[in-house]
């Protein structure tokens, strides 16, 4: 078997809660549905930190957010750390990004050889958490509120403008590939819906009757963790009142951006079947993380609930079987899983990292693993948080927070915390004694607060004076696009044809092969 071409299209903050191949009754996703029915959907899948960055880093590395210090959303990505990207590229493979990464640092390419599109978040240091003064609320760009307040129907806004733009670009780009062919290609797509600010373009909204618009269960935050407290605090939800209207206005116009999502995914499908790559390319779907959307009186991620750490994983195509696999397995399982891809009929070999491949399973074959792992450095908290998730239970620590413990076959929304509880006392105390062998938590908050006092003072030097931007600007040359005076008119529509016509030249300059 050849390598097949690779696939990976990433929405950010969805849930696999709120999708229709995932059972709800309401979200509409007939693309992710029909990749799923045809072929193998992971129903216990993780990201290793539930923040966009450092969950983005770990999925790229196959590493933990402890071991390559991605602690938060402003955490420099090292240029030195391997990524799928580079691993696919030393075995052959055309690497292409287009859209959201969240890559902090210089580097915005870690691996790719093309970026198609700037990134939509700054690549600076100045959304550098304090864990010095971890109870000062940053109004610039902490989630808050708004989001519900301000909910609701647009016909653009900037999250709209850049996935159209991810969308486009991925989608052309896959024809440039079909005309060029040779080298395998590893093409991934990364949206940043349905990601918050909850607002929707009419076609979408108008696809949900807003009556019907399921609500979160009422809960009395005095029965909340102190973590879910201190995220209520953080997003201002302990302080700005809300209402009913705002909350189903919010969740309707989430479910609509699911769809919106839902219909690129069907683009990039159905670009595949039109340039004959579909049978010869395998397709992953998933997301940096979730969202609680209401649920236990807390929005946006940054916990370890079910909604918030679990993501969408289905993969589909070439050599994939039909399926379900009920395991719990993470983002980290996916860099070893994308180079045993890669490696087509080679037996696999050990690779560095904190994941195990998932081709096997993905392949119709056994799952041997039964456990994965979570943490947690950002904003929110002034010390690092951890989750175990081995088979039905979750364990969660914090060294200022009392221990969480969950039955989640027995208690799938996390109700009922049984670290306290008799009958679970030598569980709570294993798993305890696990976390204290697998983690230093004193060096790792030391670590963080080392790394952010350095962050602060690099970005307010660079506040200073004139500031050069790490910022990624994607390469383009007009001269050689379109229709251009140095060209012959009939070539450049012979070269941007497809299929092409029998026996023409359709390669453009400089493009790779």
């Amino acid at each position: 078997m050849k390598q097949p071409n690779i696939l990976v299209v990433m929405a950010d903050q969805l849930p696999p809660h709120f999708t229709g191949a995932y059972g709800h009754p309401v979200v509409q996703t007939p693309n992710i549905d029909l990749l799923a029915a045809r072929g193998m959907r992971f129903d216990a899948a993780y990201c290793n930190s539930p923040l966009c960055a450092p969950a983005r880093a770990a999925f790229l590395t196959g590493q933990a957010i402890t071991r390559i210090g991605a602690w938060d959303n402003a955490a420099e990505f090292a240029a030195s750390v391997p990524t799928f990207a580079h691993h696919l590229r030393l075995m052959g493979y055309r690497t292409c990004l287009s859209g959201k990464m969240h890559f902090i640092g210089p580097d915005q390419l870690h691996g790719f050889e093309r970026r198609l599109t700037t990134d939509i978040y700054p690549a600076d240091f100045a959304w550098t958490p304090n864990w010095d003064r971890p109870d000062e609320r940053i109004a610039r760009w902490y989630h808050g509120m708004d989001s519900l307040l301000e909910a609701g129907q647009a016909t653009m806004t900037y999250q709209i403008e850049y996935d159209d733009e991810v969308g486009f670009t991925a989608c052309r780009r896959l024809f440039d590939l079909a005309r060029t062919p040779g080298r395998p290609f590893m093409l991934v797509a990364s949206f940043i819906h349905p990601h918050d600010p909850y607002v929707a373009r009419p076609e979408w909204w108008d696809l949900y009757d807003h009556d019907t618009i399921d609500l979160p269960a009422e809960v009395d935050p005095a029965t909340l963790d102190p973590h879910s407290l201190r995220i209520r605090a953080g997003t201002e939800a302990d302080v700005v009142s809300t209402t009913e209207d705002h909350v189903r206005n919010a969740r309707h116009a989430y479910y609509a951006n699911v769809s919106y999502f839902d219909h690129w995914v069907g683009r990039l499908l159905a670009t595949l079947e039109e340039t004959g790559m579909a049978d010869s390319t395998v397709v992953v779907l998933t997301s940096d993380h979730g969202d609680m959307l209401g649920e236990r009186g807390n929005w946006f991620k940054m916990s370890f609930f079910e909604r918030s750490v679990r993501v969408p994983l289905i993969l589909a195509g070439a050599g994939v079987g039909h399926g379900v696999v009920a395991n719990p397995v993470s983002h980290v399982d996916l860099l070893p899983t994308l180079v045993d891809i890669a490696r087509a009929n080679v037996p696999p070999a050990p690779l560095p990292g904190d994941g195990n491949s998932l081709w096997e399973a993905a392949t119709g074959g056994a799952h041997g693993f039964h456990e994965t792992f979570s943490e947690y450095t950002a904003e929110m908290t002034s010390h690092p948080m951890f989750m175990i998730r081995r088979g039905d239970h979750k364990y969660v620590h914090c060294d200022t927070d009392p221990p969480l413990l969950f039955d989640l076959r027995a208690d799938p929304q996390e109700r009922r915390n049984l670290a306290g509880d008799p009958a679970h006392a030598d569980l709570a105390v294993d798993f305890a004694a696990e976390v204290a062998e697998r983690w230093d938590t004193r060096e790792v908050r030391r670590r963080v607060l080392a790394s952010q006092r350095r962050r602060r003072d690099v970005q307010a030097a660079m506040e200073i004076g004139e500031m050069t931007s790490w910022d990624h600007s994607p390469e383009r040359d007009p001269a050689q696009e379109y229709v251009r005076s140095h060209m012959d008119w009939d070539g450049a529509a012979v070269r941007t044809r497809f299929p092409p016509i029998q026996g023409s030249m359709t390669s453009r300059p400089g493009e790779p092969t």
